[in-house]
């Protein structure tokens, strides 16, 4: 049996109450949210009853996809056996369709000799995304990675040279080759390869607990696999390579394998 006092304090943040136990979450309900969350400590927590690894301190985040189902259910359970059960409803989302010209027949349809290249590609990104830490920069605060308008936005539908193809999952950031690229929050480089085939220069940062950010189409990669980085450091510069139509950033936010959305956790001005 839960039991659930349920208060609202500020923008974003819920706090749940059940006997001695408290449980946090901080962050928007809707389709590409990354969550941050505190229990006490020695609290155990479940979202759709799958088990989410807990700091020491009680710190954990959740993260929920671009199509995201609307409800779920986290539990908490203290130590000393108190237990907390909410509904979590999220916010459906309208994306923009975004119709993309100019791109090399290549990146559109790569020809067959090409295939192996990006399978391997992929498959060294979705190992880079499943690097579990128990570092704690994902709690942030997180700083914004370039300077320049916003170029393509999260979850818009894209249809290159007029062939559909998958949503686009990050921010892009238009500026000129060679400006400076900043790591959006500390953590340990996973993944930094100059030349992927659709993404170019690439850098995959692991902020702890799941949560990962990359930076692709760089002109240069100024960091390696292993290296530490800190909140604001240069880890590189902004290009024109992979898929590109021209210059620009395009960052993306994940839990594991999950595609959040940048922009819900680092407001960008579009300048």
């Amino acid at each position: 049996m839960f039991r659930l006092l349920t208060i609202i304090v500020g923008v974003g943040m819920l706090v749940f109450k059940a006997q001695a136990l408290t449980l946090e979450l901080d962050g928007p309900l809707t389709q590409g949210a990354l969550i941050r969350g505190k229990a006490d400590p020695g609290t155990r927590i479940w979202l759709d009853g799958t088990p989410v690894k807990v700091s020491r301190d009680g710190h954990f985040v959740l993260g929920f996809g671009r199509d995201a189902a609307l409800n779920h259910v986290v539990k908490a359970r203290s130590g000393e056996g108190s237990e907390i059960s909410r509904a979590l409803t999220l916010k459906k989302r309208e994306y923009k369709i975004q119709r993309i010209t100019g791109v090399a027949k290549k990146y559109v349809s790569p020809p067959p000799e090409t295939l192996a290249r990006i399978r391997d590609d992929n498959r060294r990104v979705r190992e880079a995304r499943a690097h579990f830490t128990d570092r704690l920069d994902f709690l942030g605060p997180f700083v914004s990675p370039a300077e320049g308008p916003i170029s393509g936005v999260y979850g818009s539908q894209r249809f290159f040279n007029g062939e559909p193809r998958r949503p686009h999952y990050g921010l892009d950031i238009a500026a000129p080759v060679g400006a400076p690229v900043k790591a959006v929050a500390g953590g340990i480089v996973r993944l930094a390869d100059p030349d992927l085939y659709f993404s170019g220069g690439t850098i995959i940062i692991d902020h702890g607990y799941g949560v990962n950010t990359s930076y692709l189409h760089l002109s240069e990669v100024l960091v390696k696999a292993g290296d530490e980085v800190r909140a604001g450091q240069l880890i590189g510069r902004v290009g024109k390579t992979g898929r590109v139509t021209g210059a620009h950033l395009d960052w993306r936010l994940n839990w594991f394998q999950e595609r959040l959305d940048p922009a819900l956790v680092v407001p960008v001005r579009d300048k």
